[in-house]
C-alpha cells in the first residue's frame, strides 16, 4: 500500500508530540490540508499519551487549538464502555502473536493493575478505536518509539505494524520520515530494529 501523504502527516504529528516539538506541531497543524484535521488526526492525538504521558498530550492539545484545533468530535466518536482488560485481548492477541500469553503474564507480575490497564484501556479503549486502522496506529507507535529510544517496544511494535497489515517499508518509511526530528544515534537504533524485526 505505501505511506499516503495523510499517513507522513500524520505520523509526523504523533512523533512530533511525543518529543515535545511544539513547533513542528504547530507547523504541521497550519500546513493541513482542506478536509483535514480529521477523525484520523484526532485518533492519533488520543494516543499519544500511551506513548507520551497525559502532560505532554494536554500540551499537544492546546498548541493544536491556538494553531486551528482538529475539528469538531462527532457523538460517533465518544466512547462510554468501561475499560476492561477484555476489550483489548483481541488487538493484543494479533500484535504480540504466540508471545501474547507471556507478554501480558509479565505485564501482570510487574503489578495485575498495570497488566489490566495495558490490556483494558491501551488496548481495548484506545488502540481498538474505530477511526485509525491498525497497521497505522501501529505505525505511529513505531515512529514514537524510534523517537523515544524504546527499541523494545518498538520491536513490538515493528512486528504488531506487520501482523495488523502494514508492509516492512511502512515501518521502516515511518522512522525515515521523520529522520529530521529524531537524534541520530536514535534514528541508526531505530532502523536497525526495524530492519531485524520487521521482517
Amino acid at each position: 500500500m505505501g505511506l499516503s501523504k495523510k499517513d507522513l502527516r500524520l505520523i509526523r504529528l504523533s512523533t512530533a508530540i511525543v518529543i515535545g516539538d511544539w513547533p513542528e506541531v504547530e507547523r504541521t497543524r497550519e500546513n493541513a490540508p482542506d478536509g483535514e484535521p480529521d477523525r484520523a488526526w484526532r485518533e492519533a492525538v488520543l494516543q499519544v499519551h500511551l506513548f507520551a504521558g497525559v502532560p505532554r498530550q494536554v500540551e499537544a492539545y492546546e498548541v493544536l487549538h491556538r494553531a486551528g484545533g482538529l475539528g469538531p468530535v462527532s457523538d460517533g466518536e465518544r466512547m462510554d464502555q468501561p475499560s476492561l482488560p477484555e476489550s483489548g485481548l483481541d488487538l493484543f492477541g494479533r500484535i504480540y502473536g504466540s508471545n501474547t500469553d507471556p507478554v501480558a503474564a509479565r505485564l501482570r507480575d510487574f503489578h495485575p493493575d498495570f497488566g489490566n490497564w495495558v490490556l483494558g484501556h491501551a488496548y481495548g479503549r484506545v488502540l481498538s478505536r474505530p477511526g485509525l486502522s491498525a497497521d497505522r496506529r501501529e505505525l505511529l507507535a513505531v515512529s514514537a518509539l524510534a523517537a523515544t529510544g524504546q527499541d523494545r517496544q518498538l520491536a513490538s511494535h515493528a512486528r504488531g505494524a506487520l501482523a495488523c497489515g502494514a508492509t516492512c517499508d511502512e515501518v521502516t518509511g515511518a522512522i525515515q520520515s521523520v529522520a529530521d526530528l529524531i537524534d541520530e544515534a536514535l534514528l541508526d537504533r531505530a532502523l536497525a530494529v526495524a530492519a531485524r524485526f520487521a521482517n
